[in-house]
């Protein structure tokens, strides 16, 4: 079976949080994906610039406004979509170095995404042993690629 690809390109911003060699990630389960983890961030509104976006959707999943640092990458991600008939998404991810307020303590903020459990301080070396979404994120945070990924999987 073919998928169908939604002809509407989205933009993503997404935030990249480090602190004392951990990452600030989403946990997410659900029955059919299982567990899985993200970055903070998601869709721009139309009338949003990209920092609005990031800082309206960090302040519904993790509870705060962020202090973007800098553009670290941007991305194509193809987004399976559970339609009938099965779709795919196109997303411009466009990948942020941030930081969060000193005396934040990672939480679920007022409006957590589907499926979202909670919000974790991830140790940096472990991210190669869980199941990061897009899948080839994690190589890509730990080394040196430049500004344009290509094609995420």
């Amino acid at each position: 079976m073919t998928t169908e690809p939604d002809t509407r390109i989205r933009n993503a911003p997404r935030a990249l949080i480090i602190r004392d060699d951990r990452i600030l990630l989403l946990r997410k389960r659900d029955e059919i994906k299982g567990e899985r983890f993200a970055l903070p961030g998601g869709a721009q509104e139309p009338g949003e610039t990209l920092e609005q976006a990031l800082n309206r959707e960090c302040r519904e999943e993790i509870g705060t406004d962020v202090t973007i640092l800098d553009l670290l990458h941007v991305a194509d991600y193809f987004k399976p979509r559970a339609t009938v008939p099965p779709s795919t998404r196109q997303l411009v991810e466009f990948l942020f170095s941030c930081d969060v307020p000193d005396d934040y303590h990672a939480h679920n903020g007022h409006r957590p995404d589907k499926h979202q459990i909670e919000v974790v301080w991830t140790p940096l070396n472990v991210l190669r042993d869980i199941p990061l979404l897009p899948l080839s994120l994690a190589g890509r945070l730990t080394g040196d690629t430049g500004v344009y990924l290509g094609t995420l999987d």
